[in-house]
């Protein structure tokens, strides 16, 4: 199978790749995505009919999703909403897909997911539905939180969360495989609340325009604003050093995530001098000769540590070894809310208020 280097995959869509080849290929990209556009968005249009039925849970569903592929921050998002359902005293549980990896076992988010919010379940399996009655069932859930659930409409929810990427809201214009758009901008609509991911990473102006487009998309639907900050860096051993002490200290920087440059950009802003990078595609089966490659990359640029997501050290931190100069290390982060987090708050409080504690 060949892989795209993400990079090089998001120059191609956005465009930025001028060059003949990438211009042709651009337009062999939309003449395909036009089969897919119009199958989504007819099956979209038999779901707002009513002749594609949902199957309703038997507590209260929050999805928490987004219209584009690659990261828009929702998995911080979800993490913030479980810890705070906990708060409540409720039993959440977590629904998702498990991209890449097999029925009742964790892949990267998920694992992430689980280890982020202990004490909520984490269910794998791609018929949400069947993990709904699963998650009642066996582990006593009172409220459902579905992971990636914005285009799964099948299971029918109570609060449908829509994230957006201030860096790349709207996949460059263009449904897969052309661009990033899972389906129509006219999707946007269906969410009751949205969430601005990122807003600290592009121009106020920027925002502004996203906004005006955001009130002519969805007429009404509340904006909150939120950005990703890290924390600390974590070690082995779940050993945790102040992110300050980093700056200033050589580091290179790895990821397979949906959006790296983003994460590079988090990592310099942090004071800390990048020495060299390596992207992977989204979602990465490391293995270990890579990460001892990485090892030697960090090396021959003279770097002291190797820096990578929580969803890469994921899957990495058992390919690691400690017979090297080079300290590997994740960035642990956080989502914090500028603005309307109280308007999110009400409308979870919404949905939740009927359960009983």
């Amino acid at each position: 199978m060949v892989r795209v280097n993400q990079k090089t995959f998001r120059q191609l869509l956005s465009g930025t790749d001028a060059t003949a080849g990438a211009k042709a290929l651009r337009v062999l990209l939309r003449l395909v995505s036009g089969p897919y556009a119009a199958t989504v968005w007819g099956r979209n249009v038999l779901y707002d009919r009513g002749l594609l039925k949902t199957a309703a849970a038997a507590v209260p569903v929050i999805s928490v999703g987004n219209i584009t592929t690659g990261g828009t921050g929702k998995t911080p998002l979800v993490i913030w909403l479980c810890r705070m359902l906990e708060s409540k005293g409720l039993r959440p549980a977590i629904l998702t897909r498990g991209y890449k990896s097999e029925q009742e076992k964790l892949s990267d988010e998920p694992a992430l997911l689980a280890k982020a919010c202990p004490n909520t379940a984490v269910i794998v399996n791609p018929d949400r539905a069947a993990g709904a009655a699963k998650a009642v069932a066996r582990h006593a859930a009172d409220v459902l939180v579905l992971d990636d659930g914005f285009q799964h409409r099948r299971l029918k929810r109570d609060l449908n969360i829509l994230t957006l990427d201030a860096t790349c809201p709207f996949g460059y214009g263009h449904i897969l495989p052309a661009g990033l758009l899972r389906e129509p901008l006219s999707g946007v609509r269906r969410a009751d609340v949205i969430v601005i991911t990122r807003y600290d990473q592009v121009e106020p102006m920027t925002i502004e325009r996203l906004q005006e487009r955001l009130a002519v998309l969805a007429t009404g639907v509340p904006v909150v604003k939120a950005t990703h900050r890290h924390t600390r860096a974590v070690m082995f051993g779940e050993k945790e050093i102040p992110l300050a002490s980093l700056a200033g200290k050589r580091a290179f920087v790895f990821c397979g995530i949906g959006n790296p440059e983003v994460f590079f950009a988090h990592v310099r802003q942090n004071g800390i001098e990048v020495a060299g990078t390596r992207i992977f595609n989204d979602h990465h089966p490391y293995t270990q000769d890579e990460i001892k490659a990485l090892a030697a990359e960090a090396a021959a640029c003279g770097a002291e540590w190797l820096l990578c997501t929580q969803k890469d050290w994921v899957k990495t931190a058992l390919l690691h070894t400690n017979n090297t100069p080079i300290t590997p290390a994740y960035l642990a982060m956080e989502l914090d809310f500028i603005d309307g987090v109280d308007i999110l708050k009400a409308r979870i409080d919404e949905v939740v208020e009927k359960v009983e504690v």
